[in-house]
């Protein structure tokens, strides 16, 4: 069943996670106050839709939010059409607002994701009034699998690494969510310096600030809840203007050989409303030295090569970047993110337990973390 704003009643919202951050998203969304579980693919909690409209404000690691909507069983398409139909879609949904459709079919008798799509988008057309358009605002998802439907609706829309402020990026960026769950995974907790040596388009240092900030990573963009029948604009605002922000004490660096990834950096940065505490400059490995006042953490996202023998090349590049850390930024922790650990060992760095490996850019990448440098 669906369930109106306001009601009391709760019901299951699911945070997608980057596979292998289930962990640290789930840290998150505790932190912010809710009751979460690990489950594999992300995090499950309990609540209503405002809760859902503050998780899709406050969560910075979430991929994107779910809320399930409903349930059965179904054999055959049939039974799907006529169960679908049950569903009191006129609640969830405007007749105003196109809807599409995306299913997956796993271990069960109904086995044809399109058909499926099909059976449902008639039901909701026929029950609602809502059009059908693969260009809607709207997505209703459906995972049939050992023959159970899940339904759900996607409140977010656009995924929910796009904060609406990165308009620059370099090669391979770092999505703000994983960026967001590394740095958690870190240590970090917005009261000490950050350091990106190769910032690229300055992810890592912007995340770093808005989060000493207390900017939520949702204040600046839409979402697909917006669209909703029981949408309440009046108390969405009022949320997102309750939000209150502070200047932190610490400063943001990002450093950068290529003077363009600089330029972009400085322009994110703008947008984010965080240039008055990060500091960006066009800079080498090799002249690389800690900020004046206390530690805090260097986090970097080298390249790492993704074929064979671009690896070797990158050693020295690892080397130095270990040589500089080590002779310069005692008493301060590391992150680095990597995909080969022969890189992370030519750093010369000692490291404690890497992380799980988690995908990113079709690579399979770990993070690897120091104590203080001594």
């Amino acid at each position: 069943m669906t369930i109106p704003a306001g009601s009391p009643i709760e019901f299951e919202i699911f945070l997608v996670a980057t596979p292998g951050l289930e962990g640290p998203l789930c840290a998150e969304a505790r932190a912010s106050g809710f009751k979460a579980k690990t489950i594999p693919g992300g995090v499950t909690l309990k609540g209503g839709w405002p809760d859902v409209w503050r998780a899709n404000l406050e969560i910075r690691g979430a991929t994107r939010i779910l809320a399930r909507i409903g349930a059965f069983r179904v054999a055959h398409l049939a039974q799907l059409d006529k169960r679908a139909r049950h569903v009191p879609w006129r609640d969830l949904l405007r007749p105003d607002v196109p809807i599409c459709v995306e299913v997956t079919c796993k271990s069960s008798r109904i086995y044809h994701s399109g058909a499926a799509a099909e059976r449902i988008e008639r039901a909701i057309h026929e029950t609602a009034g809502a059009t059908v358009s693969p260009d809607a605002d709207v997505t209703i998802m459906a995972r049939i699998e050992d023959d159970l439907c899940s339904l759900s609706v996607d409140t977010s829309g656009e995924l929910l690494h796009k904060r609406g402020h990165k308009q620059a990026v370099a090669k391979a960026p770092m999505r703000e969510t994983m960026a967001a769950l590394f740095l958690r995974q870190c240590g970090y907790d917005g009261r000490e310096p950050v350091v990106d040596p190769m910032c690229g388009s300055g992810t890592f240092v912007i995340e770093a600030a808005e989060i000493a900030a207390g900017l939520k990573p949702g204040r600046s963009r839409q979402f697909a809840f917006e669209h909703l029948a029981m949408f309440d604009k009046a108390r969405w605002l009022a949320m997102r203007g309750a939000a209150t922000s502070v200047t932190p004490a610490a400063r943001f660096y990002g450093r950068d050989q290529d003077a363009g990834a600089i330029r972009m950096s400085r322009a994110n940065a703008k947008r984010a409303e965080v240039d008055a505490f990060t500091s960006f400059e066009s800079l080498a490995i090799e002249d690389l030295v800690a900020p004046e006042g206390a530690p805090g953490l260097v986090i970097v996202n080298p390249p790492y090569g993704d074929r064979m023998g671009e690896a070797r090349p990158l050693e020295q590049l690892y080397r130095t970047l270990g040589h500089v850390l080590s002779s310069r930024f005692s008493g301060w922790r590391v992150g680095l993110i990597t995909a080969n650990p022969r890189l992370a060992g030519a750093t010369g760095l000692t490291f404690t337990r890497p992380t799980p490996p988690v995908s990113h850019g079709g690579l399979r990448v770990t993070l690897y973390r120091t104590e203080r440098l001594p």
